[in-house]
Order: structure tokens, then sequence, then C-alpha cells
């Protein structure tokens, strides 16, 4: 056993694992800052815009499923509408984590309705038609899918708070989507 400890001694190269003192001491200024201390570095701005983004997906994404809810016709519509409805109010509750985070790292949610569109990584959609609207979220579901993914990793360790909230979201975005594509074969 000794041996060990010193192999794992001479892995660490002479370090050991110790808190940053500086770090520490830079976060005893500017407490009017909440959360967010200086280590967030350049970072924070960046991943606002990102959480914005997310948000006005999340956005568009409720707009849709509450229009598909609505406007479902058909004899198995009832209970696909329902579905549209959780899944509506599933995207508003992401949207609302995200609000949460942005306030929390000193941002501005965006909730400006003339811009969503053009931010949002989903689009909006109109169809009437049962099967194209499943298929339209199941394209949604898809690419928000692939957005968090990618948000996650460009994420990484520089926010560990957001990654963690993005990850939790991620795996109710790939539920919708399995949902989706579900109702699409039926």
């Amino acid at each position: 056993m000794l041996q060990k400890v010193d192999n794992d001694k001479n892995a660490r190269d002479g370090k050991s694992l110790r808190l940053d003192e500086t770090a520490l001491e830079a976060a005893r200024t500017r407490a009017e800052d909440g959360a967010v201390t200086p280590s967030y570095g350049p970072w924070r701005d960046d991943i606002v815009k990102l959480l914005n983004d997310a948000l006005a997906t999340e956005l568009v994404c409720v707009l849709r499923y509450k229009r598909h809810h609505f406007t479902a016709h058909g004899l198995s519509s009832p209970a696909i509408a329902a579905e549209f409805m959780v899944h509506a109010n599933e995207e508003a509750a992401h949207g609302d984590l995200i609000a949460e985070r942005i306030v929390q790292l000193g941002g501005e949610p965006d909730f400006a309705p003339n811009t969503l569109l053009d931010r949002s990584h989903a689009q909006y959609d109109d169809s009437s038609d049962l099967k194209a609207m499943i298929r339209a979220n199941l394209v949604a579901e898809r690419v928000a899918v692939e957005a968090y993914r990618q948000m996650i990793a460009l994420i990484g360790d520089k926010d560990p708070t957001t990654r963690r909230m993005l990850e939790g979201i991620l795996s109710d975005e790939e539920e919708h989507a399995d949902e989706m594509k579900d109702l699409l074969e039926q």
C-alpha cells in the first residue's frame, strides 16, 4: 500500500489538489454579482447568448405544440393532441429553467417575440395534417437534441451548473423525440 501512495505522488509530479487562493480572494469582491465569480472569465456572455437562443427555441416549441394541440383533428387526434399539450408544458418548463439561469448569470432573458424565430434553432409549423404535425415536432426535437449536445460540449467545464441543467433538458428532448417517432409509426 505504501508503494501505491508513492507511485500516486510521483504521478502528480509534485502537484497536489489545492484551491486557488487568488480566485477565492477575487470571489470575496463584487458580492453584487451573486453567483457569478471572476472564474467565469470571458465565457459568461457567450453562455448567456447560447442560453437566450435556447430560450427562443423552447418558446417556439411551446407555440408550435400548442397550435398542434388545438388544431389536431381525426380519429386518433384526442390522444395525440393531449401529448402535444404535455410537450408544450414541458418545453415551457425548460424555458423557465433557462431564463432563471440567464438571470443567475447576470444576463437578461430575451423574450422579444419579434426575434424569436430568428434566434430559435427549431422552426414553427402550421401544418393541418396530423402526421405532418407529428413529423414537424419530431424534426424540431431532433434539432433541439443536436443543439443541446453542442452547447453541452461547448460549455464543458466552463460552467458546470449550466451544463448539468442542459444535460437534464437534453434527456427530456431525447424522450420527446422518441415519443414523436413512436406516434409517427402508429
